[in-house]
Order: C-alpha cells, then sequence, then structure tokens
C-alpha cells in the first residue's frame, strides 16, 4: 500500500509551478515556463524519494497551454533530456504517478466542440506519462461529465466517446463517482461497457451514495472487480470534509486519528490511497507514518525538525510536551506526537507565542546579519507587538533572510508554510 498527495508540495524550496496567460505565450515564454516547472517536478519527485512517498498525482498545468493552438512547441523532443531526467527518478524510487484532468475537460458532453477539446486533453495527459517511460499502471482519472437532462443518453454518450481515445489513453484512464452526477453504482455500471477501472472516492460517496444499500467495505470490493493485473494495484481516493464549507470541500489537513481508524477498517489493505487535502505532503507524510509498521524514532525526530518552529509559535506549553515525549526513544510515540501537531494547528495564534518563535529563529542570524539587518528586524518586531505589522510580513522578511544566508534548517522547517 501507498499514500500519496495531489500536485503541490508545502514547504519544499523551488517546487512552486508557473503559468502563462494567452496573450504573452510566446515560443520563448512557453519553453521558459516548461523548463521551470520541471525543474520543480523534478525536485518533487527527489523529496517524494527521499521521504517514502510513492504515489504522486502530477499536475496538469505543468506544460502550460498544452492543448491551446498558441503552443506549438514541441515539448517532449525540446526537453527529452528532462524528461529522461525525471523517468529515471520514478524507476528508481518506484513511484507511482498519476494526472487528473481539470473540471472543463467532459468527455460526454453532447457539444461536439467541448467533447473534441476533451479528447485532445485526454491525449495531451497520456502523451505526458508515456514521455516519462511509465507502464499502464500510472493512471489518469476522470469524471464522467454532465447529465444533461437525460442520465442514460449521457452515459452513452461516454461510452462512445470513450472509444475515440488511442488505445494508450484507454490503457490509462479510470473514472471516478462524483459528488453531485454519477455516484460509485454509474460509474461501476460504466466500467462494465468500457472496461475502465473505477477509483472510489470516500467524500462523493458520503455526498452521492447510490440508492443501493451497500456499506462502503462492499463498494470498494466492487471498484477492486474493475481492476486487472495491469492496471496495478486499486487506486482510492480519500478526503475528509472541511466543516466550515460547503459539501465537497476538502479539509484543510487529514485527522489522523480518523484516517487510522478508516486504515483499519478497509476490507483489504493492499491499495493505493490518494489524499486529497489542502496541506498536501504533509498529511501524506503523516498517515504514512501513522499506519507505518516499521517504527523508528529518528522518523518523528525528522518530523519534529520541521514543526518545531511553528509550534512554538503557538504554544510554548505543547513545545515542551513534544520535546519531553521524543525523551524516550522506545516506545512508538507516532500518534501522541501528531496529537499534539493536531493540536498546536488549533491553538489561537497569540503575540507573546509569535515573538517568541520570531527571537528563536532570528537566532540563525544574529551574529551574521548586518548592522542594518538586525535594526530592521527589532523594529519590525516591535511594530508586530504592537499591532502595526502583521506577523506574516515579518515572518517572510525570515523566509527571505534564511534564503540569502542559505540557512538549510529553517529553509526546510514548515514554520514560514502553515
Amino acid at each position: 500500500m501507498s499514500i500519496g498527495y495531489a500536485c503541490l508540495v508545502l514547504g519544499v524550496p523551488d517546487t512552486q509551478l508557473k503559468t502563462v496567460q494567452v496573450r504573452f505565450a510566446s515560443p520563448e515564454k512557453l519553453g521558459s515556463v516548461i523548463e521551470h516547472n520541471l525543474s520543480a517536478l523534478k525536485n518533487i519527485l527527489l523529496y517524494n524519494a527521499s521521504n517514502n512517498i510513492d504515489l504522486f498525482r502530477i499536475s496538469s498545468d505543468i506544460i502550460p497551454l498544452a492543448t491551446h493552438e498558441i503552443n506549438k512547441l514541441d515539448w517532449y523532443t525540446c526537453f527529452a533530456i528532462q524528461f529522461k531526467s525525471l523517468a529515471n527518478i520514478i524507476k528508481e524510487s518506484g513511484m507511482r504517478v498519476s494526472m487528473h484532468p481539470g473540471q472543463y475537460t467532459v468527455l460526454n458532453s453532447p457539444n461536439r466542440v467541448v467533447a473534441d477539446r476533451a479528447i485532445a486533453d485526454i491525449e495531451y495527459h497520456t502523451s505526458f506519462l508515456d514521455v516519462l517511460e511509465v507502464d499502464a499502471t500510472c493512471k489518469i482519472i476522470l469524471h464522467v461529465g454532465g447529465v444533461y437532462g437525460d442520465k442514460a443518453a449521457a452515459m452513452q454518450q461516454f461510452v462512445q466517446n470513450y472509444c475515440r481515445l488511442s488505445d494508450s489513453a484507454k490503457s490509462r484512464l479510470v473514472i471516478e463517482n462524483d459528488e453531485r452526477n454519477y455516484n460509485i453504482s454509474d460509474v461501476i455500471k460504466l466500467s462494465e461497457k468500457t472496461k475502465s477501472p473505477v477509483i472510489f472516492d470516500t467524500l462523493h460517496h458520503q455526498i452521492n451514495p447510490p440508492l443501493e444499500n451497500l456499506s462502503e467495505a462492499a463498494w470498494i470490493k466492487k471498484c477492486e472487480d474493475t481492476w486487472q493485473k495491469k492496471d496495478g494495484r486499486q487506486k482510492i481516493h480519500y478526503s475528509q470534509q472541511n466543516p466550515l464549507l460547503q459539501k465537497g470541500a476538502h479539509s484543510h489537513t487529514i485527522n489522523h486519528n480518523i484516517f487510522h481508524e478508516y486504515y483499519l477498517n478497509l476490507p483489504d489493505k493492499n491499495v493505493d490511497i490518494m489524499l486529497e487535502v489542502k496541506d498536501k505532503n504533509l498529511s501524506a507524510v503523516k498517515c504514512s507514518n501513522i499506519v507505518s509498521s516499521n517504527y523508528k524514532i529518528e522518523t518523528i525526530e525528522n518530523e519534529w525538525a520541521k514543526y518545531k518552529y511553528f509550534v512554538l509559535s503557538r504554544s510554548q506549553t505543547i513545545y515542551n510536551d513534544i520535546r519531553e515525549l521524543l525523551k524516550d526513544k522506545n516506545i512508538n510515540v507516532t500518534k501522541e506526537f501528531y496529537d499534539y501537531i493536531s493540536q498546536a494547528r488549533s491553538t489561537k495564534q497569540e503575540i507573546s507565542q509569535e515573538e517568541n518563535a520570531f527571537l528563536h529563529v532570528w537566532g540563525y542570524f544574529k551574529n551574521t546579519a548586518y548592522e542594518k539587518e538586525k535594526e530592521r528586524f527589532f523594529k519590525n518586531l516591535k511594530k508586530v507587538k504592537t499591532g502595526d505589522k502583521k506577523p506574516e510580513n515579518l515572518k517572510r522578511w525570515l523566509y527571505a533572510m534564511a534564503v540569502k544566508y542559505k540557512t538549510s534548517y529553517l529553509l526546510n522547517s514548515l514554520y514560514f508554510f502553515l
């Protein structure tokens, strides 16, 4: 089993993607952005490999305007060296990658132009995965689309347009239930006609369940039956509802206790779980550690190194409690550690705690910073304390200092990103 995340990574330098507006999309600009994005993807893949994350969804935006007529770049040839490097990382790490076209890729649209664009987009995603030299276990996830007043006709339209795809695209395509139009029963019926594997999405299922009164475990088992050996392990999507937003909105982080209970109740642990969550890799690492049978105190100590200044900025008490927790090297403290992290994340920010963290972080620069930088820090810290400056502004400045002075410990800290 692997636990992964989608598209973006938090707390890792040089991993942000860029885009291009059509009006600025010259060949030179497109080439520059694609080169940047492939470099960012390489850094993401290297991060995943070093953190034992074997499941990752690549952003569709890696190649900007990929199917737009303005993008005439032969990108798979122009960047062959970069793609080969990416392919090697994926192969050596054993990573399983996927892609997920967005909401405007509607394969079952009755509008021929929209359907043609959807097919072109799916073929782009297929080409991208092909260039990475990954096999058919690396999938393209798609929602069915709209109902258009006649669900049966819309489902038949999906099948007809599916038949227009290339064999390579068909071998990669998997279909997923959604929270509004197509429940898991609908998607399984489509799978019987297309032979596409089915992704079971937990949150979508909770919002849009079928009429059949089956347990979630039973539906997961039915989905498992749609996966053949050539498709690799069954994949499911797991997310939790953000209680403050509309139905279907993903939570900021995964509640690890709820996830652990979900994992224990899975009918088969030999599945890949893609987390759909706002804090991306942070939840993926957390959930992987929670369910791991190979506990190492060093793993949690490495996590603590990333979280410590964030925790300090919220609560000195929690900070001290975690330090005390980690003193015992012989007991598995994973759950307790993440309980404390969760508590810190839900703790209201107070200026006194923020100041404490600011001073600790500043300690990395106090002996090397220029006199003007020292003056600026304490001047801005005073403004934060009086409410004349937002703490986020001072935090951004400290991050710039970490970049300037190449302070790797701080650059790998989550303090600047949470």
